[in-house]
């Protein structure tokens, strides 16, 4: 299977493509150079919608051209293009490996979470992807007696969420691919990721976590697995959370 990069790369390029052949042929009128990064761009992303990538490339893809063109005129010093490329760098880092994107929690999901397990005690929490810490440093403020413990790989978002955690003991954060790291001491493991990685998200959940502990997604599902339980949010985006319960060994 295609790795989302390299089909990023073909939508990109057969875009190009098109749009050579296309102006070439003389059905077009003349136009500039943004007209035609836009139609470069809008090439690039329906051909992203055919080959059902994930729906945030389609965004990309509208912007890159158009965004380049943009740059060019701007006629800015290579050192800007440099230092915006490193902070997105220590923003999105593997992004385009893992397929999941930067996606925060908001403040109603992490009352709703708080609420749901309210008569539970010393619950050992972990957010896989903790991005700038807005799950963990929230529910921490919540639930003083539980520890929550996040991870992050990417340096921007975990340097942020360090520095804010600084007044919070029962917070922590991890800079560490959460791959790599065990499921086994916690309860609860939170994920808001993308469907990109859930299948395999489960199978580690499976293999690490105790029987009876829970992994809960937001929005996104695991395929062919029926949840225990729906979360219902109640905000604006209509958010949901999936609870999966790791059944017993055996099982």
């Amino acid at each position: 299977m295609p790795s989302a990069l390299s089909t990023a790369l073909r939508c990109q390029l057969l875009a190009l493509i098109l749009v050579f052949v296309i102006g070439r042929s003389g059905l077009l009128p003349p136009l500039d150079a943004l007209a035609l990064a836009a139609m470069q761009a809008l090439c690039a992303a329906f051909l992203s919608l055919m080959a059902k990538a994930d729906r945030w490339w389609v965004a990309l893809h509208l912007a890159f051209f158009p965004g380049v063109v943009l740059a060019i005129q701007l006629g800015l010093p290579a050192r800007v293009y440099g230092m915006c490329f490193l902070l997105l760098l220590t923003i999105y880092w593997t992004t385009f490996r893992t397929r999941v994107p930067l996606f925060l929690s908001n403040r109603t999901t992490v009352h709703r979470f708080a609420a749901r397990f309210s008569a539970q005690h010393n619950l050992q929490v972990l957010d896989v992807g903790s991005g700038t810490g807005s799950f963990v440093l929230q529910l921490a403020d919540l639930r003083p007696d539980w520890q929550i413990t996040g991870c992050e790989v990417a340096p921007g978002p975990f340097l942020l969420s360090r520095w804010r955690a600084r007044p919070q003991t029962n917070a922590h954060l991890l800079r560490q691919d959460f791959w790599q790291h065990s499921f086994a001491a916690y309860d609860i493991v939170y994920a808001f990721l993308s469907p990109a990685p859930m299948s395999a998200l489960w199978r580690k959940a499976r293999q690490e976590m105790r029987p009876g502990t829970l992994l809960i997604s937001n929005s996104f599902v695991v395929p062919d697995l029926k949840p225990e339980m729906i979360i219902a949010v109640g905000d604006q985006r209509q958010t949901q959370l999936f609870c999966y319960r790791i059944p017993g060994r055996g099982r």
